[in-house]
């Protein structure tokens, strides 16, 4: 049980700086390039992705024994999907809630995160 947790806190702070990376990268994009916020995620999203990947295989899952092909492939997956939700909700929650998006985005992220991508890497992309 406390390996678990060990693991757990090790997926969520290599995710909380990728996350950080990421919402800086999103930011620069929407207010400094001016890109619209769907896309900027997206942009954003894949390049924390590459962050966040390195991080879960060498420190919190330590599963660089095994071919990184698969977990690559798998990888890509689980980001699409979580780049789909980000790109689509934060919009949503932001003109529904009628908030800044730079605040939807920060709640839509805690749910997908904690919802879809953690359990997705832990128990599928490395197990």
């Amino acid at each position: 049980m406390k390996q678990q947790i060990f693991a757990f806190a090790k997926a969520q702070a290599s995710a909380f700086i990728g996350g950080v990376f990421d919402y800086g990268v999103m930011v620069f994009c929407k207010e400094v390039v001016g890109i619209d916020v769907k896309n900027a995620i997206r942009i954003s999203g894949a390049l924390g992705a590459v962050v966040n990947f390195s991080l879960n295989r060498y420190w919190a899952f330590q599963k660089d024994d095994s071919p990184v092909g698969g977990q690559v492939w798998k990888f890509i997956l689980v980001v699409l999907g979580s780049i789909l939700l980000k790109s689509e909700a934060t919009p949503f929650v932001s003109q529904v809630f009628g908030i800044d998006y730079k605040v939807g985005r920060l709640a839509v992220e805690l749910v997908v995160s904690l919802g879809f991508n953690y359990p997705l890497q832990r128990y599928w992309v490395f197990r």
